[in-house]
């Protein structure tokens, strides 16, 4: 079995803004017997519009398979508040833990657009993390 499987791709637009996000299953990291699940994921954000714009926080929503949730907040992605330039991109990969073999992500990127000041938020798509070790794909 290769270490990491890629799933399926998921997206969001946010009026000029479009997250792309797809999830990663780590299978050397994981290990089911002990109820260890890991994913990495890769968020790709594109800026289409003609303004500067700058990720300052984000807001995840993380539930298992039972429903439980866990929260998360916290400033920028990754350690970076980025400044992403009219029509180009920023790019990042992070992770994710779970007791369950399948669960899903949902988030929010708050952000500015330093020029003008104004704040906004972006939607980041509803991403599953399912695991081999599950019968069949549930999200």
């Amino acid at each position: 079995m290769e270490p990491i499987t890629a799933l399926p791709a998921f997206t969001a637009h946010t009026g000029q803004v479009t997250v792309n996000v797809r999830p990663f299953w780590v299978d050397e990291h994981s290990d089911p017997e002990e109820h260890r699940y890991v994913w990495l994921y890769h968020v790709l954000i594109e800026n289409k519009g003609q303004e500067s714009i700058q990720l300052l926080s984000r807001s995840w929503t993380i539930t298992d398979e039972r429903g439980g949730q866990e929260k998360v907040h916290g400033e920028g992605v990754v350690g970076e508040q980025p400044v992403i330039a009219p029509e180009s991109s920023y790019q990042y990969t992070s992770g994710a833990e779970l007791t369950t073999p399948s669960g899903f992500m949902e988030g929010i990127y708050h952000m500015i657009a330093p020029a003008s000041g104004y704040r906004f938020d972006v939607t980041v798509p509803v991403f599953s993390l399912d695991s081999p070790h599950h019968m069949g794909m549930t999200h």
